[in-house]
Order: C-alpha cells, then sequence, then structure tokens
C-alpha cells in the first residue's frame, strides 16, 4: 500500500452477498491499514449494525451505507437492466422508516428466488430455495444460487454459474420487482442518504455520450455523486467519471465492491490491484 491514506467505501458482509462476517471485515480493514471503511450490504443494514460497535472499539471510520437495485426501463443503454444505487448516511443513521421501506424490497427478493428456483429447475438445473437461504438467510440471492451450483457440481465456479445461468442474459435469469429509479434516489434522499451511482462503467460502457444524458436526468432528480473508482474501471475510465463529476457538480464516491470468496482475486482496499480511493475523497463528501 502506498503512504496515502487509503480508503474503502464499497464492500458486502455476510449479511447480504458477501462472504466475511461484519467482525472480519472490520479486522481485515484495519490489519491493512485503511482509514475508514463503508459497509454497503444489499437492502440491508444488518452487516453494519454487527460492525458498528467493533469499529468503534477499534477506531475505525465506519461509514454506513446501503446498495439498492433499481430499474429504469427508458434509460438509453440501460434497457430491462438493474441500476445499482449506493446510498450513506455521512451524517445522521438511516430512519425506521427506511429501514421500513426495505423490508417490501425483501419480500420482492424472497418472491423472485422461488421464481429463480422454479426456472433452473426447468433447466435441469436441481437448486432448492432452502438450499440458497441455508447460506443467504433472508438477503439470498444470486450469489447463493451460484455457491450451491458449484457445491452440487452444475458448474465449475461462482463466474461460470453466472455466465450460464444466472446473468441478466444468461438462460436461467428471472427479474426482481425492484423500484424505478427515480423512486429510489428520491427515497434515499427523503431519508438523509447521499445517493451515488454504483460502478457506472457498466451503463456507459455501451454509449458513453447517452451513459451523459442519463446521468444528467439522475443529478436533476437528487442523484449527489457517482462512483468514480470501481475494480472494474481503468484508469481512464475513472478519468472520464471524474470529469463527469465536475461537469455535473456531483460527489465522488469509490470502493472495490468487495464480496469476499464470491468475487475471487477482488481484495478489500485494493480491487484487482487497480483501486486507490484516498481519504479526501470522504473528507469532501462529508463537507458537501
Amino acid at each position: 500500500m502506498s503512504g496515502v491514506p487509503l480508503i474503502d467505501l464499497h464492500t458486502h458482509t455476510d449479511e447480504s452477498d458477501g462472504t466475511s462476517a461484519p467482525d472480519e471485515l472490520v479486522g481485515a480493514a484495519m490489519a491493512m491499514g485503511l482509514e475508514a471503511l463503508g459497509i454497503t450490504d444489499h437492502d440491508t443494514f444488518g452487516g453494519y449494525d454487527a460492525a458498528a460497535p467493533l469499529a468503534r472499539e477499534m477506531g475505525l471510520d465506519l461509514v454506513c451505507g446501503i446498495e439498492l437495485s433499481t430499474k429504469r426501463h427508458h434509460a438509453v443503454g440501460a434497457r430491462g437492466r438493474s441500476i445499482h444505487l449506493l446510498g450513506y448516511f455521512l451524517n445522521e443513521p438511516p430512519p425506521e422508516e427506511f429501514r421500513a421501506w426495505l423490508e417490501g424490497i425483501r419480500v420482492a427478493r424472497r418472491d423472485r428466488n422461488r421464481r429463480l428456483a422454479q426456472r433452473l429447475q426447468s433447466l435441469g438445473v436441481d437448486v432448492r430455495i432452502e438450499e440458497v437461504e441455508r447460506l443467504g438467510r433472508s438477503q439470498a440471492g444470486r450469489p447463493h444460487f451460484a455457491r450451491v451450483m458449484v457445491e452440487k457440481g452444475y458448474v465449475s465456479s461462482i463466474q461460470e454459474a453466472f455466465e450460464q445461468y444466472l446473468d441478466e442474459s444468461a438462460k436461467g435469469y428471472v427479474e426482481r420487482d425492484e423500484p424505478e429509479l427515480d423512486a429510489g434516489i428520491r427515497k434515499l434522499c427523503e431519508a438523509g442518504a447521499l445517493a451515488s451511482l454504483a460502478h457506472p462503467i457498466r451503463l456507459s460502457r455501451r454509449n458513453p455520450a447517452a451513459f451523459e444524458k442519463d446521468l444528467a436526468e439522475m443529478y436533476a432528480i437528487g442523484l449527489g455523486a457517482i462512483e468514480a473508482y470501481h475494480s472494474d474501471h481503468l484508469q481512464t475510465d475513472t478519468a472520464f467519471f471524474l470529469s463527469l463529476a465536475r461537469r455535473y457538480h456531483l460527489g465522488v464516491t469509490g470502493g472495490t465492491d468487495f464480496h469476499g470468496d464470491n468475487k475471487p482475486g477482488l481484495a478489500l482496499g485494493t480491487g484487482y490491484g487497480n483501486v486507490a480511493v484516498p481519504r479526501q475523497v470522504l473528507e469532501a463528501l462529508r463537507n458537501r
């Protein structure tokens, strides 16, 4: 690690689709010298809530975050695909009303999981919802399906499970009832969170000009930041998103999208060796 203080604002615990327990993630962050850690589990604050006492005890700056999957059916270059939002609660904890809203998302998640299990079974892949929930509990999702498929020998790796069955373009994919993008941004803003567009390269890769138009519309709705630093980004991608942040007066967020063993080779704090988020990123967000 360089001498520049580094942070990681995008990580997942085993309370959603990561494999590290919250205390393990805090310990790993301290061991590698991270100055701040953001836990951004999907649709739950369970990982953050569990990690917060230990982080305070160890002196780690722990940032409360969440990742939401949304849809925007008319977005150019993103038709039929999920658009992920990161929400950061930098000043106040998430209100109870927002936590209650997340419960509806969890119900939709479980309904999709039941339909996904049925779809896979129709394709000759005998994966049962009980097996998936044994791994993922109330936040079971596609990575947990992938792990069961590996365990039962249907595929050789999690990556193969996604490529063959679980990705949005794969034969086993089943859509989930997700909130519209506009509603997701507004819900985060109403709850006092900073809404950031997660891993934007997944939306801009096909048509950067159309993506920029969509980004301007998101900003008008209330989007407050863009994730310029991410494990999927090349240096040129990061430079592009930093330039867009300046143009649209957006904050900048960054992190590895660490999932533990569910994303082999992707390390906390450094991603694939291509991520280095300076401490100033978090300081700038808090100063906004």
